[in-house]
């Protein structure tokens, strides 16, 4: 697989559609996809076409990476980058629901934006999330984010943006 960040705790790694039991059965938690705006695969075989036609990989040279414990190898979730629909750099992150809470959606955003602001020179990368969903709300301020504007959000009406850029995230984070 290809490998694409590693932290303390995490391997990031380019999906494979291998993955499609993974990724079904994290998307198949109604909790997971609450605030999303996604609905749930509606077998292991719509996951695996999903990651046969994901394209981000190769248009984009980035994209969602599937998240690892290196400790088990045990698919945790995922995160990373994509262009959105706005044309502008988004993180994003999704975890089963036994992960939540141990810090590693931090942990492996903080990497996929070094990553972002460091190898891919992005000059800003924003984080979208529901303002019902607190959570993530935390995660990207401890990313460094800051509250940007409101505005509805793949199907979500009331959606908080937030955003970062390159200079601030580094003097803030990677001051080595």
């Amino acid at each position: 697989m290809n490998t694409i960040l590693e932290t303390e705790r995490l391997i990031l790694r380019e999906f494979s559609p291998d993955d499609a039991a993974q990724l079904h059965e994290l998307n198949a938690d109604p909790e997971v996809i609450r605030y999303t705006g996604d609905s749930a695969f509606h077998s292991v075989q719509e996951a695996r076409k999903f990651l046969e036609n994901y394209q981000d990989y190769h248009l984009n040279g980035f994209g969602r990476w599937a998240v690892l414990s290196k400790e088990y190898g045990e698919f945790l979730g995922w995160c990373g980058l994509k262009l959105n629909e706005e044309q502008m750099i988004d993180i994003g992150f999704r975890f089963h629901q036994k992960h939540w809470g141990r810090g590693y959606a931090t942990e492996a955003a903080l990497a996929c934006l070094r990553y972002g602001f460091k190898k891919l020179h992005f000059e800003e990368i924003i984080g979208r999330a529901a303002k019902a969903n607190p959570a993530s709300i935390k995660v990207l301020e401890k990313l460094g984010m800051h509250y940007w504007k409101s505005a509805p959000c793949h199907g979500i009406l009331d959606a908080s943006y937030f955003k970062v850029n390159r200079e601030s995230f580094l003097n803030l984070h990677f001051q080595k």
